[in-house]
């Protein structure tokens, strides 16, 4: 039978996961207030009735662009939401266990990907 260690990562390798996470939230949260500034900016020079039809090529380049940032922005929300997620899961000791086999999830996937909660085995298995 397998020691329940070789089931769970230690306090000290929550601890750096948990810090690798912080600091991608912090980067995470930077970038999402800066698209949501770029996003009121827009918004506020579109209100300005400017005639002409240089007025109607900018609304459309507008238009596109808060889409981008839209879809920019909930990106970025979704990001969040997961690493916090993550940080849920550290505290609450299932961090870095593999919700399809059950498995420790390697250190190497989890500080490039700290918020998974798949082993690159069942990644690939659901690509597939």
């Amino acid at each position: 039978m397998m020691s329940e260690e070789k089931k769970r990562y230690s306090e000290e390798e929550l601890k750096e996961f948990e810090a690798i996470i912080n600091d991608k939230l912090e980067k995470a949260q930077i970038a999402l207030d800066d698209i949501k500034s770029t996003l009121s900016r827009i918004n506020d020079n579109g209100t300005d009735n400017t005639a002409g039809s240089t007025k109607v090529l900018e609304d459309g380049a507008d238009t596109a662009e808060k889409e981008n940032l839209s879809q920019l922005a909930a990106r970025q929300q979704k990001f969040i939401t997961n690493l916090e997620n993550a940080l849920v899961r550290i505290k609450n000791g299932t961090y870095g266990v593999c919700v399809d086999t059950g498995n420790l999830i390697s250190k190497e996937r989890l500080r490039a990907v700290p918020h998974t909660m798949h082993s690159i085995e069942a990644k690939l298995k659901q690509n597939q």
